[in-house]
């Protein structure tokens, strides 16, 4: 089968799952942090476990990279830069600062790992191979600066969100508290609304297909869990803040 016929029926395929993952996870909410049950299987350390599940990214994207005719070119290399610079901080920094001790299901972590593989070939392949190309006046286009200015925009929330969390617990605490602070003021969700900021920036400034089944793909499976911690907040807090939102400031 030619590459690119694989491609496009992969990416039909992710356009289809993310609906079931959309719909499945407003019945069944995925089992780890504050959510985790016996009924996910066996566990193993929650920082390895993320290791595990993120590092295929990181490999996969590099080795697309290296084996591409397109790796001296500028914009393939800015937006390798980006993609990466996102998943270095999951694969190797956000697992070293994790301060809970809830273990992580191997389940989650097989899943994880099937969707950052399928994922990472889809944007790398197409960035380095399969697109017409993207030439430096693509630098200038209103699709990547608007794109980039909105994928920043996520990746800063996501990354100070994640501040606020560790920060909410003391070295050796496994409590959960109230976070309060940042856009936590509006949202319970914050990291998650960063990250499908971050995306959705992604898929404007790469104008393409794989770009948006990613922005879609994020939005599917984290709209619905944003909306189970919601409430596992309000039911766990009295005194939760009752005009903070799920994942959207105002609106959800």
């Amino acid at each position: 089968m030619d590459e690119l016929v694989f491609f496009n029926w992969l990416i039909i395929l992710m356009f289809l799952l993310a609906i079931i993952v959309f719909i499945v996870l407003f019945k069944v909410t995925a089992g780890y942090g504050q959510h985790a049950t016996e009924k996910w299987g066996p566990t193993i350390n929650n920082k390895l476990g993320w290791f595990i599940m993120e590092v295929p990214t990181v490999v996969i994207y590099l080795t697309l990279f290296l084996i591409s005719d397109r790796k001296t070119e500028l914009v393939p290399i800015l937006f390798s830069i980006f993609f990466l610079m996102h998943y270095v901080y999951r694969t190797f920094i956000f697992p070293s600062l994790i301060r809970g001790k809830q273990p992580m299901p191997v389940s989650i972590i097989f899943f994880g790992m099937v969707f950052n593989s399928a994922n990472t070939y889809l944007q790398a392949r197409w960035i380095m191979t399969l697109s017409p190309g993207y030439e430096t006046s693509w630098l200038v286009t209103p699709m990547f600066i608007i794109g980039i200015i909105i994928f920043f925009a996520g990746f800063f929330i996501h990354l100070h969100s994640d501040h606020i969390i560790r920060t909410l617990r003391k070295p050796g605490e496994t409590i959960y508290n109230v976070p309060q602070g940042g856009m936590f003021r509006y949202v319970s969700c914050p990291s998650y609304l960063g990250e499908i900021t971050e995306w959705t920036g992604w898929a404007i400034m790469t104008w393409s297909l794989s770009g948006l089944v990613f922005a879609i793909w994020t939005s599917a499976n984290l709209g619905p869990r944003a909306r189970s911690n919601h409430n596992w907040y309000r039911e766990t807090f009295p005194d939760y803040p009752e005009n903070r939102k799920a994942l959207i400031p105002f609106i959800y």
